[in-house]
This record gives structure tokens, sequence and C-alpha cells, in this order.
């Protein structure tokens, strides 16, 4: 459930300071050494429950590990602490947890660790953004009712069998629950977290193959090798420091300079530049993320009603030509609500938002007009402008559906400096008008791409839409045994997306990276993050 957004530019002083490191670090004395990332500050402490944006989940994929891991290649969910997951009917689930594994403190890890963490992120007490993905367990109505206090302090659906093994019952049979489990919010916790959390939150105990040495906000994270990490995946540096930027050509400016190893955000900008720059050391693939255009469904102006409007605002932006010209085919225009990374299989379809999502000025012209036109005849585009390259984008987009309309101040772009002060403007319920959503997958099912954020009341819901038509087939598709019946009913609630456009499906987004001459074996996995445990410093 990660709020897309991509690491940019550090201040340029502090980029300079920290140059020794990514010249040098660890290396130096002969063996592996420290590498320097781009990275932008999380919107929230590191809590795994807690933490449903970018830049926070890079940093619990290096410190945690949980049941299942996704595949790096792949993206397939593997087992990881999980021995084994067990059902007989979809509903009941008994878990074995594998053992030999501790926390970086020593503490092992136990069935508790895993039951104390969910509780803890179901709880409504403790306020966690990804307290709906316990929305299935049983009792999770009691620990997070709807309204008014818990009822209950643990989900009824958890059980501690022994050390080893926990049993899950769900509320209702969901046949691919384990393929979620790789997600960070079912990560386990210490004993640490809960008996002293303040201390905790300043330095962050967890099980994953790096340990947070120091952490200061807008400057950088410094994650360092756990030499005793028990998994198989063992860190092949000696660390990572990730630095914050909040202009990505600034980081591509490092880059090139050799003050930085490693940027995942190449700028719009660079686009036709960074082959000639790079050459192979330019990595540009397919992800599992979208960009989207969602709307505040608590502005009568845009919400229940206005189907006609937001329809013909999709119709009026030239998809193609602002991937083609603007992102040098680095990103692919969206059909539907989900990403091509998916497949068939895993629940894929091109075409699903039909004319809708077609540049059709004639169409989008007069859907608007029938609409009763823009609210007082104008709107607003609102997005963080730290990372991305999300200015040009919507300068483009603004210039798209001007043009259709025949006004060039019909549509402007209202920027936000940072992530972070954006993410809060939208929780806060405070949007106005149209506003970017992008959506990096957290495991590679159409599941994920729709309910978290088109479900009633879900954590991603930014907009607050609500169609009980659409929540019914999530649930049916939920409870499916067979997994083609699953995709199939999923498709269907993405047609009434279709329909009511609560979102504009903008492009399919491509992962870019770059890097210097110091490292080798860096890939994007299909998340579009490094997989920094494989980078090797040379």
């Amino acid at each position: 459930m990660r709020r897309a957004t991509f690491a940019t530019r550090a201040a340029g002083a502090m980029a300079l300071a920290l140059t020794a490191t990514a010249c040098g670090g660890a290396g130096s004395t002969g063996g592996p050494a420290v590498l320097s990332s781009s990275w932008g500050d999380p919107q929230n402490p590191l809590e795994p429950a807690n933490t449903n944006e970018v830049q926070g989940g890079k940093v619990l994929d290096m410190v945690f590990r949980g049941l299942k891991r996704y595949d790096p290649t792949t993206g397939e969910a593997k087992n990881m602490l999980a021995e084994r997951i067990e059902s007989s009917d979809a509903r009941n689930f008994t878990v074995t947890v594998k053992d030999g594994w501790t926390f970086s403190n020593g503490e092992k890890v136990t069935a508790r660790s895993f039951v104390d963490a969910w509780n803890y992120g179901a709880l409504i007490d403790n306020q966690q953004k990804n307290a709906y993905f316990f929305e299935y367990i049983d009792g999770y109505d009691k620990v997070h009712p709807e309204s008014g206090k818990a009822t209950a302090r643990t989900l009824s659906g958890l059980r501690v069998k022994d050390d080893r093994t926990f049993t899950v019952k769900l509320t209702q049979k969901f046949s691919t629950w384990p393929e979620t489990l790789g997600y960070p919010a079912f990560a386990p916790l210490p004993r640490a977290f809960f008996d002293d959390h303040d201390a905790w939150l300043d330095k962050p105990v967890g099980n994953g193959p790096y340990t947070i040495e120091s952490y200061t906000k807008g400057s950088a994270m410094r994650l360092r090798k756990w030499a005793d990490y028990p998994g198989e995946d063992k860190a092949q540096n000696a660390g990572v420091d990730l630095r914050v930027y909040t202009d990505n050509n600034a980081a591509y400016t490092d880059l090139l300079a050799g003050n930085l190893d490693l940027a995942d955000d190449i700028p719009a900008s660079q686009l036709k530049n960074v082959r000639r720059d790079l050459g192979d050391r330019y990595i540009n693939q397919p992800a599992g993320i979208i960009q989207t255009l969602s709307f505040p469904f608590y502005d009568k102006n845009w919400g229940a009603g206005k189907e006609k409007l937001r329809i013909g605002i999709s119709k009026a932006i030239d998809r193609k030509q602002i991937t083609e010209q603007i992102f040098q085919k680095t990103r692919t225009p969206a059909s539907d609500w989900t990403s091509p990374v998916l497949g068939g299989q895993g629940g894929y379809k091109a075409g699903l938002c039909g004319e809708a999502c077609e540049y059709d000025p004639a169409g989008a012209k007069r859907l608007i007009k029938e609409a009763g036109g823009l609210p007082g005849g104008r709107m607003t585009l609102t997005s963080n402008v730290d990372t991305g390259s999300h200015r040009t984008w919507m300068d483009a987009v603004c210039n798209s559906i001007n043009n259709v309309l025949g006004n060039d101040r019909a549509c402007t772009v209202d920027p936000v400096g940072t992530f972070a002060d954006y993410r809060n403007r939208i929780h806060s319920g405070k949007m106005s008008g149209p506003f970017r959503t992008g959506w990096q997958m957290d495991y590679p099912l159409i599941q994920n791409f729709l309910q978290p954020l088109y479900y009633t009341d879900a954590s991603s819901n930014d907009g607050k839409w609500s169609d009980q038509k659409f929540d019914q087939l999530v649930n049916d598709a939920n409870a499916h045994g067979v997994q083609d019946r699953a995709v199939a009913t999923f498709q269907d609630a993405e047609k009434i997306l279709a329909e009511k456009m609560p979102a504009i499906p903008l492009w399919y987004q491509n992962g870019s990276a770059g890097y210097t001459e110091r490292l080798s074996g860096v890939v994007l996995n299909p998340f579009s993050v490094p997989v920094y445990e494989e980078i090797e410093v040379g």
C-alpha cells in the first residue's frame, strides 16, 4: 500500500559533505564498502503498519523480513520466515515459522512476534495507516470499529499455538491471502517495540539484512550490514547511506559528478541524455506502478453526480503525447487501473477503461459542458513537486485540458513543496480539486490495485469514494477459491471504475535508475526499488 513517489534531491552542501562516504567508505580497508543512494524523507516514523509510501517502504524492505518475500526478479511471493502456510478451506490457516531467526538485538523471532505485531497494527487506538490490511482477520470489527472505541484489544482470529506456530481465522474465504504476507505491514516486531516504543521509533530494530545506524530528517539515513543476519539474502555491501534529495535533477548531477552512487529516479529533463551519460549503467524496465488523478468526493463540486465532468477531463488528456514527448516512452498510456506487470494471470486486462481513457477533444468538451462546466470555470491540479518530475507532466496535462477547452487559464497547477506535506494535506481532507495519486504495488495481484484505493474507507482511498456494488464485487472476488474466477470478478469491479471515474488512469510507469562505475549487480525489483542487498561496491 505504497503511495508512489521517488527519491530525489538533497541539499547540495549535504551531498558534498557525504562525498567521502560515496567514494571511499569501508572499501578503503579492503572489505565491502558503503554505497550512497538517493532518497526522500518518509511521511511517518517507520512502524511497519504505519508506512504506506515508497520512501519508508524502501527502508522497511531492508530492515525487515516477513513470512513471505516477493522475488526480486519475478515478484512471486515465496516463503521467507514461513516454513509452511496451510489451509483446507481458504479461510482457516495454520502458519509455521522457521526456526533460527532473530531480530538484530538478539531476540528470537517467534509466532508471538507476528501475532503481537498484527494485533498492534489492527487496534484503532494505535492509528496505523495500514490497519486495513488486517480487516479480513476475525475480530477486526471489535478492535477497529467503524465508529466509537474498540471493544477488544486483540484479534479473535489470531491464536498462538506454540513458539513457532499460530493460526489465523478470516471472516470469509480469501484464497490468495497468503500472497499478501510479504507486505511490510505483516512484519514481525520485537518486544523492544512494545517495551520502549519511543526508543524503538528513534532507532528501529528489525530482522532484515540491514540495521539502522542513524537518521537525520532532511539529511540522510545510514544503514549498515547486519553481520549476523540469518537469511540467505545477505548484504553484499557494507551498508547504504540514503541521502535526502528534494530535486531529482540535483541527485542526477551528483551521480554524474561521482558524489552519489545510485539515483533511482531519473528526471524527465534528462531522459534524452541518460543513455549517453550512463550507457549500460542506466536501468529502464516495466514496474508495478501507475499514476492517476483522484477527485475529492467530500467536495460537492467533484463528487456524486459529477461522472460526466470526471470522464470529460479524462478524455481531454493526451496521454500518448505526454508519455512520448516528456517521458521518452518510459511511461505507457494507461487503459485500466492496474499494471501490465501483473500479466493476465495476475489480473491485468488492457482496455477496461474503454473510451473514457481515450483522447477525444470533442467528446471531452461536450461532456464537461453537459456537466455544467468546470466548477467556477477552472480547476487546479495538485501534487508534490520534489520528486518524479511531477511539475513537468502536470503542466502538460493542464495544457492538454486548456487546449481542449480553448482557455489557457482553465487548468492550473498547485505545487506542494514536499511529499510529506502533500500527504498530510491529503490525509486532512483539504484537496479542492483533482490531485495526483500514484501507486506502487505491494504485491503482484489485481486486488492490491483496487481494494486499498477504491473500497469504501480503505486506508489509501484518498478521494473518499464509495460504491456499494464495487465493494460487493471486491468481497466476492476475495471469496473465490479459484484464482481465475477471482480475477474475472475483480475486472468486473474495474468496469465500475470506468463508469464512475473516481480516479483517472494516466500512465503505467517504468522503474528507472542510474549508477556509477563503483557499483555492480544493480537491479530493480518489479516494484521499481533497487535490490540493495545484491549491490556490490568495487
